[in-house]
């Protein structure tokens, strides 16, 4: 039938030549059936709830089951007007006046030649990380891969699945199109992307350029940045001109940041990177803005034995040695003063910008005590105060906020011969002295304790003279004589060659200790303190006194004989 041409069959089709044949070929091509497993290219026409019916270019439509464009959540990743590959699929389900296609299968087939080029070539191919089996990571890369734990990353990774999602560079490592095997490696395309980016990096830095990385990893010591391919090291001392305890408190894994190539050693791939050199050095500028005499507030960073170290701004510190911290001298730690974390208004007192030093001082904050001292002390007035510290040549006894006075150990006692200020004094005690001299230049101040009580010494060298008898009570012996108490604090000796006896008595006192005697006073030396007594000129003036008496007497009796006679005789005469 001439109407009816699609029914005609090639070999019905009379041939006048090899053009006509062609020409032929080329009108009835759609007429003839696709072969087995060519990939044909197809045209969405509408997708009902079951199927997708696709113009693949012949006589017939095909169709393909909805449930190959379906996502895992049920969604329908295909439309109208879609291009799509499909190819014929004998094997699925038949539907009247339509020829079953598959999507997936065309997709695969043309996935398996891209994967063999790639395979051949050595060719990167994009996947998409589906699970996680036993051993590894199930990725599609146009079919089911397998990608071993080992060929993950160029380090371990901990948690396989955090790459579930994941769209991912691989390189294929095995392939097995008859068995459908393939394998694939994440690890080969990081380091093969990685040798191409550190070669780029390696060819451009130089030092003194700046260049972009993301922070890679933080350490006790610093951040290693990526610079893309090759890692740069930013030294926790490079960070910033002030006080980092550890990167972290400045910088995050990821964070995107600008530095500056310090040092690059080429044959080593090392390269030392500074951020803090993308700004000026404060120290440059520090004493414009800090001139001595200056008041400013700080933040306390650090405390040491010797003084509080002060954050005037990022970069520049000071210290508040302890000595100006207070007038007083008995502060024993700064931490007495001052807390880590605490604002402080200070002093600047000295700036030394080449050797990166600032001297700082509070108690300049409050008036030098010592400058008006002798507005409020004069000498001999009597002052109180806390015995602060003890030495062998005296006591330093505070009087008030950062006035020390010292009593030397001569100055302690009238009469007693010390040898240390600890056998009179203890350290904490509240003491009493008399101000001896004030020498405000020069910030001391001579304090007397014996001053408080009169001078036995001196009253007793003036009201007494030697030949003087005087009563005094034996208060202790010695191998040369005995020491007599002879007013409170004054102590004479009297030689063993000044008491009778002595001589018979070598093992004991030769005198007895707490009795009372009369002494004769044979030396006295004031500038010595010294008291000569004897015993044995009171012996001897009593038995002198004695001896007069005795002579006056007899002296009287022999008159009055003598009178007798002579009133005798002038009587025998008249």
């Amino acid at each position: 039938m001439a109407n009816e041409p699609e029914d005609q069959t090639l070999d019905s089709v009379p041939a006048d030549g090899p053009d006509d044949y062609e020409h032929l070929l080329e009108e009835y091509s759609h007429l003839a059936p696709p072969a087995e497993g060519e990939i044909l290219p197809g045209h969405v026409l509408r997708v009902t709830d079951k199927e997708v019916i696709v113009d693949f270019g012949y006589k017939s439509e095909g169709i393909v089951s909805i449930e190959e464009f379906k996502l895992p959540d049920g969604s329908i990743v295909v439309k109208k007007g879609d291009a799509i590959d499909v190819m014929v699929d004998r094997h699925g389900p038949h539907v009247e006046g339509y020829v079953t296609l598959s999507h997936d299968k065309a997709t695969r087939l043309r996935s398996w030649d891209t994967l063999e080029r790639a395979f051949n070539e050595g060719l990167l191919v994009s996947g998409r990380v589906l699970t996680r089996i036993k051993g590894g990571l199930m990725v599609d890369v146009g079919t089911r891969a397998f990608m071993p734990a080992s060929q993950v990353d160029v380090r371990p990774v901990q948690n396989l699945d955090s790459l579930i999602g994941a769209d991912i560079a691989v390189k294929i490592v095995k392939l097995n199109r008859r068995r459908g095997n393939v394998v694939v490696s994440r690890k080969l395309a990081v380091e093969e992307d990685s040798v191409s980016r550190k070669q780029q990096v390696l060819t451009g830095v130089e030092e003194g350029s700046t260049v972009t990385g993301t922070v890679k990893n933080l350490t006790d010591y610093g951040a290693f940045v990526d610079l893309g391919g090759i890692d740069g090291l930013l030294h926790v001392s490079d960070l910033s001109y002030g006080r980092v305890g550890h990167p972290a408190e400045m910088l995050h894994v990821g964070d995107q940041i600008t530095v500056k190539v310090l040092k690059f050693e080429k044959d080593k791939e090392r390269i030392s990177l500074g951020l803090k050199q993308l700004h000026s050095d404060p120290w440059e500028s520090v004493i414009e803005r800090y001139p001595a005499g200056a008041k400013v507030i700080g933040r306390v960073v650090s405390i040491t034995d010797y003084g509080a170290f002060v954050e005037l701004e990022p970069g520049v510190e000071g210290l508040i040695h302890i000595t100006e911290m207070t007038w007083s001298r008995r502060l024993k730690h700064p931490s007495k003063v001052v807390k880590v974390g605490d604002n402080v208004e200070v002093v600047v007192l000295e700036v030394k910008s080449g050797e990166k030093r600032v001297s700082l001082g509070i108690k300049q904050l409050e008036p030098d005590p010592w400058t008006t001292v002798q507005d409020r002390y004069s000498v001999g007035s009597v002052v109180e105060g806390r015995l602060r510290k003890l030495t062998d040549f005296g006591a330093f006894i505070e009087i008030e906020e950062g006035i020390d006075g010292l009593v030397h150990i001569s100055d302690m006692s009238w009469i007693k011969r010390i040898k240390h200020p600890s056998e009179l004094l203890k350290k904490g005690q509240m003491v009493q002295a008399v101000i001896l001299s004030i020498d405000a230049d020069n910030r001391r101040l001579s304090l007397g304790i014996k001053q408080l009580q009169p001078n036995a010494w001196e009253t007793f060298f003036s009201s007494h003279q030697i030949g003087d008898i005087i009563r005094g009570r034996v208060s202790r012996a010695s191998s040369f004589g005995v020491f007599v108490e002879l007013a409170p604090s004054v102590e004479g000796l009297c030689h063993n060659s000044e008491i009778p006896g002595a001589a018979a008595k070598r093992d004991e006192s030769p005198l007895p200790i707490g009795e009372e005697f009369d002494f004769k006073i044979i030396k006295l030396s004031e500038p010595e303190k010294r008291i000569g007594l004897s015993l044995r000129a009171v012996a001897e003036e009593e038995e002198r006194t004695r001896l007069e008496d005795y002579q006056r007497q007899a002296a009287a009796a022999t008159m009055t004989i003598e009178e007798v006679m002579q009133i005798k005789g002038h009587g025998e005469g008249r």
